[in-house]
């Protein structure tokens, strides 16, 4: 389990959540997934599972509850840019047959906001969620400032071995930066030169979503 923020039993619910966000799981799956003491999953599990972010489902496996549904559209709601991004970026992923990603900045940190998968069985997956650093990854540098003339940021095998990436800055019309966009895979597909196949793809991504 990833200590993100110092407080514990937050860091072990949100251990919890990703977990069963991710698939299903019974309570011993559960405690494989997260690492916690049997005990101890049980107990968060059952404590999110009567504040209705957890249930149970036909099987007795915990699954993300109902609790969740208008918490995640009232997020949405709030924050338009995820779905004025969504339509470019499922257009971006067909056209370069790669996975796709929006990622904002939080503090120190960046966030995925919204992922879209490879359809190759080799793909780069980030989890949508997913809290990441800045200082390493084309997205992370982008959104700490970094330009570029061409307007796309490169790296290879920066933050996972073997992976590439390409990424440029959503802008807003004041010019602050609002989020990146991503294109990632395996460097056996994007090379080691990722910006000079999709960077002129992900530059226009960005104007369109661009406000």
């Amino acid at each position: 389990m990833d200590m993100v923020t110092g407080v514990g039993v937050l860091d072990k619910v949100m251990s919890v959540l990703r977990s069963v966000a991710a698939s299903p799981r019974s309570l011993g799956e559960l405690q494989q997934a997260t690492g916690l003491p049997r005990a101890t999953a049980h107990r968060l599990a059952v404590a999110l599972e009567q504040h209705g972010l957890l249930r149970r489902d036909a099987d007795s496996r915990f699954e993300l509850g109902l609790g969740l549904v208008p918490l995640g559209q009232t997020a949405s709601d709030r924050f338009p840019l995820v779905e004025l991004a969504r339509p470019v970026l499922d257009a971006l992923r067909d056209a370069t047959g790669e996975s796709v990603q929006l990622f904002v900045r939080e503090g120190t940190s960046r966030r995925c906001v919204l992922s879209l998968e490879s359809t190759h069985g080799l793909r780069w997956i980030v989890p949508q969620g997913a809290l990441l650093p800045l200082d390493v990854g084309s997205a992370g540098r982008v959104l700490s400032g970094e330009t570029s003339r061409v307007g796309w940021i490169e790296s290879i095998g920066e933050r996972e071995a073997g992976v590439a990436s390409v990424s440029a800055p959503v802008v807003a019309a004041d010019g602050t930066t609002l989020g990146a966009i991503s294109v990632s895979g395996p460097v056996e597909r994007l090379t080691r030169q990722p910006g000079k196949r999709f960077g002129d793809d992900v530059v226009a991504a960005a104007r369109r979503i661009s406000p």
